[in-house]
């Protein structure tokens, strides 16, 4: 079976910014470009960090309301330091987050998960940025027809890696849901081949409706 990667799915044209762009200098970059976010890089075009615009509205959010009906949020010591800064390396979030090209679409929504980002700068051997890759690039895998996750299945899953005849099992995809219908020799082979169909990409859920002959999830040992 084959994987998308980050580099299937990553924007290799990446939007950066110098570490000593000013505030309104980003804040057009952003505008310029119709992005949100952008990596901050060093001289030598490795990540320091991301800068948002949820980073920019910090210092905005630290204004005093001209109606004076909304109180000044209260800011912590680094939210602060953010609101007054000047420049993308005071007001970026740091370190960078990053992911590298090979790395599976669950490796990159898992870090993306546990580090509560919504992007990562993708990064080679030497740190270099050589892209970015978003949620809504990873999504991308829940779009394959269901026409190529049936053939994959078919092909791939059932005849190449579990060595199946398509007799003996037959696949239906709607969008993105499979259904697996038919019977196999051992009852042991069904959360395996469920598994290997649930890691194809673009699958959403997998239903089995198999039967088997031979229940040797059950069986003891001769003579034990």
């Amino acid at each position: 079976m084959y994987h998308r990667t980050v580099a299937d799915l990553m924007t290799r044209d990446v939007v950066r910014a110098r570490r000593d762009l000013t505030f309104k200098e980003i804040v057009k970059l952003l505008t310029d470009h119709g992005v949100t976010a952008v990596p901050v890089v060093d001289e030598l075009d490795r990540p320091l960090g991301v800068v948002s615009e949820a980073d920019l509205l910090r210092k905005s959010a630290d204004q005093t309301d001209p109606s004076g009906l909304t109180a000044i949020p209260h800011l912590q010591a680094w939210e602060r330091a953010k609101a007054e800064g000047a420049r993308a390396e005071e007001l970026m979030s740091a370190p960078a987050v990053c992911a590298r090209p090979d790395w599976t679409v669950v490796e990159a929504a898992r870090l993306m998960e546990v580090q509560k980002v919504k992007r990562l700068p993708v990064v080679d051997e030497t740190d270099r940025l050589v892209g970015i890759v978003s949620r809504s690039d990873l999504l991308r895998i829940f779009l394959r027809g269901d026409d190529t996750i049936h053939d994959e299945i078919s092909q791939d899953v059932l005849r190449n890696t579990m060595g199946l005849d398509p007799s003996q099992v037959t696949v239906q995809v709607r969008e993105g849901r499979v259904e697996l219908h038919g019977a196999v020799e051992f009852r042991s082979l069904i959360p395996i081949i469920e598994q290997l169909c649930r890691r194809v990409d673009g699958v959403v859920s997998v239903t089995g409706h198999l039967t088997y002959p031979t229940d040797d999830a059950h069986h003891s040992p001769s003579g034990s």
